[in-house]
């Protein structure tokens, strides 16, 4: 299994990078991109290094570069998860506009049908932010906010990003032992 994984600069990093070390774990293939503000939010956010973070997956995309493989159609994928999804990434997603390597490839990843997944990470969310994930939901795409369940008794942070993550490797049909499930 190949996935496009998108780090954006909404504040998250932790999501983006438990779902690697989850993915790595399940030997699924891993294409990373991230935006400069995700840089930036990894140095505020975690105490991971880039190093450590492109260690976590097969290989590694400068945000500028439109002419890598995951910018084409014919570079076969079995999807993509933007996490966290700045609403500018997803404005820019939901109207076709490609100016950075995270956006071209979810845009690939939308007219090749593949499944797309953003995790947007905003609060309170504007009409404009909510119509845009509307659209985006109508043509297909899964939006899922970083909204904390708490039914399976969390001891810790940790244990509610990969909760979210749990449910991401769900939606694209990879078994993990994360979390519990709901009657288990």
């Amino acid at each position: 299994m190949r996935i496009v994984v998108g780090i954006t600069g909404a504040s998250g990093t932790i999501y983006g990078i438990r779902l690697l070390e989850a993915l790595k774990k399940s030997d699924v293939e891993t294409h990373l991109i991230m935006s400069n503000w995700a840089l930036e939010n990894l140095k505020l956010e975690t105490d991971y290094s880039l190093e450590n973070v492109k260690k976590l997956a097969f290989k590694y995309y400068a945000s500028k570069d439109l002419g890598a493989a995951v910018s084409s159609g014919s570079f076969r994928t079995d999807g993509m998860v933007v996490i966290p999804c700045s609403m500018k990434t997803l404005a820019a997603i939901a109207h076709g506009y490609s100016d950075s390597l995270i956006q071209r490839a979810a845009d690939v990843t939308m007219k090749e049908r593949r499944k797309l997944i953003l995790v947007p990470r905003e609060t309170p969310l504007s009409s404009i932010h909510l119509e845009n994930m509307l659209k985006l939901s109508r043509l297909g795409v899964v939006i899922m906010p970083p909204m904390p369940a708490f039914y399976h008794k969390p001891k810790d942070i940790i244990d509610i990003v990969d909760h979210l993550v749990a449910r991401i490797l769900d939606q694209l049909k990879i078994e993990h032992q994360l979390s519990s499930r709901w009657g288990e």
